[in-house]
């Protein structure tokens, strides 16, 4: 099927890519790149440096939360990428290079921090951006209706902010 749709025989596929597997790994790692590039421009679109942290969280939040309608083939095809890493080193190596720039793009676009002056920092806060992203993401492929918009996040982050900054104790059940 891949050989008929790209008008080359399957041995010229063998040929420059020695499988059918090498050649969707190939294909894989270029889709991620581009999944991180249009995660990149959907983050950065017309975001306002002027804003305070809390409005820049939310607004971004909610541009990542439009783009899983517009780019919804992209944001599965994420998906069925991450149930591919243990069976090729070279996609797991892609993606974790993207989780790298990722960590630290999300950081500088959210905090304006610089990660040539606070890497550390910056990784840390990259994390947890990169660790919302997929949750978020799932609940929205998964139930639209009923997953979080960016200002429902913006609401539990000031609350989790707000509890914490006031030292209060969660009650143990």
């Amino acid at each position: 099927d891949i050989a008929a749709a790209s008008g080359v025989s399957l041995a010229g596929i063998g040929y420059h890519f020695g499988s059918k597997e090498a050649l969707l790994n190939a294909a894989r790692i270029e889709a991620i790149g581009e999944w991180w590039d249009e995660l990149g421009r959907t983050l950065a679109a017309s975001a306002d440096p002027d804003a305070s942290p809390m409005e820049r969280f939310e607004a971004t939040w909610t541009r990542v939360v439009e783009s899983f309608a517009t780019q919804r083939p992209v944001w599965l095809a994420s998906f069925e990428m991450l149930s591919q890493i243990d069976e090729s080193p070279e996609v797991r190596a892609a993606v974790a290079g993207a989780q790298q720039r990722a960590r630290l793009g999300l950081a500088a676009l959210f905090h304006h921090l610089d990660p040539a002056l606070d890497e550390k920092k910056a990784w840390a806060v990259g994390s947890f951006y990169l660790a919302l992203l997929p949750g978020v993401m799932a609940q929205w492929l998964i139930d639209p209706e009923h997953a979080p918009t960016g200002h429902d996040l913006a609401e539990a982050l000031r609350t989790i902010v707000a509890d914490v900054s006031s030292g209060r104790q969660v009650a143990e059940e």
